[in-house]
């Protein structure tokens, strides 16, 4: 009874404020609602399931358009989680080591993007991947034309293979444009982010590895040197004392940081709505946008709240997978075999 006591503020708090408005929003991803009135006073449209098969079944505009958020937002996440990952334990090993001095000094840096306003940062990014911007400028400079940024739709893999001759990005392979999945073509499927994608995709990454490297800076101060140490004097370099000791250890941090970025790539939002909001021809259209779309622009809340849903179902299945992956395994790691030989 005391212990349901202490809770209870926290418990009422999450109950009204995050479980009540999930289930609302559960019962409005049933409805056919443009906001107007109330939707638990019978006035809305009951439409069951409904919003979620015109989304993942039904062929329709619907359709189309969701699942090529979901191609672009599947681009994004392939390429932002493991890029600011990499990055931010890079970052996290070069300021931990002891060799480098001023390193509160590149914390502060590194840290830096991370604190700073998104939508500040994207509206600087917009100036300068603009036409007239100062990055084209400084690629015309050294000789190279600057791509058109946020007006060309065509995805960067078949730009590049049009660069080689291999195919014509606006001519669509046949045996690709003839067959498909979820409403998509395979041409569209393969047709890797646009440059605009790719230019949130730099932001992205940019601004949150800082956050994520002071997660494994603090992982890093808890690896014992002891190990590090005893594994450089049994004959290992540093890549494989690195490999065998230290990224072992930082196994559950890394589970951490992976699950954060799986969440964060998949309701992104605000860098889409500053530089492009979808443009150009929807190929940096997210769910997230999309579900704006639909409540705020198009009324129909409904469908904006079933896309909610998939994405909740989406991001909930790729943490499963990924916790699968890293999870221990049941044989000896080789830290465990390390840490056995040194006790013998």
């Amino acid at each position: 009874m005391w212990g349901w006591l202490f809770v209870s503020p926290m418990v009422i708090i999450l109950g009204l404020f995050l479980v009540l408005p999930i289930g609302m929003a559960l019962w409005v991803s049933l409805l056919h609602w443009d906001g107007q009135s109330n939707p638990f006073s019978g006035a809305a449209d009951f439409v069951g399931l409904h919003n979620y098969a015109d989304l993942s079944t039904s062929a329709g505009q619907d359709r189309q358009l969701f699942m090529t958020s979901v191609r672009n937002n599947l681009y994004y996440v392939l390429l932002v989680v493991p890029l600011q990952t990499a990055l931010s334990l890079g970052l996290a090993v070069a300021v931990n080591s002891r060799r480098i001095k001023g390193k509160g000094f590149f914390r502060t840096v590194f840290y830096f993007p991370s604190v700073t306003s998104s939508i500040a940062i994207s509206t600087v990014f917009l100036f300068l991947f603009q036409g007239s911007g100062a990055v084209n400028a400084l690629l015309k400079w050294v000789g190279i034309t600057g791509p058109k940024w946020f007006t060309d739709a065509h995805g960067l893999v078949w730009s590049l293979l049009g660069l080689l001759g291999v195919v014509d990005p606006d001519k669509p392979v046949a045996a690709l444009a003839a067959h498909g999945f979820l409403g998509l073509s395979w041409w569209d499927w393969l047709s890797g982010p646009s440059i605009a994608m790719c230019t949130i995709i730099v932001l992205a990454v940019w601004t949150t590895s800082g956050t994520y490297m002071l997660i494994f800076l603090a992982a890093l101060q808890d690896v014992p040197v002891e190990l590090e140490e005893a594994a450089l004097l049994d004959g290992a370099n540093r890549w494989q004392s690195f490999r065998n000791v230290t990224l072992p250890a930082l196994r559950p941090v890394l589970f951490l940081v992976v699950t954060l970025g799986l969440i964060g790539t998949w309701q992104v939002f605000d860098a889409v709505y500053v530089m492009s909001q979808g443009a150009p021809a929807n190929t940096t259209l997210t769910p997230a946008y999309l579900s704006y779309t639909a409540g705020f622009q198009d009324a129909d809340y409904g469908r904006a709240a079933a896309i909610a849903f998939i994405l909740l179902a989406i991001i909930l299945a790729m943490t499963i997978v990924q916790r699968v992956l890293l999870r221990d395994r049941d044989e000896p790691t080789t830290r465990a075999r390390f840490l056995r030989r040194r006790t013998s």
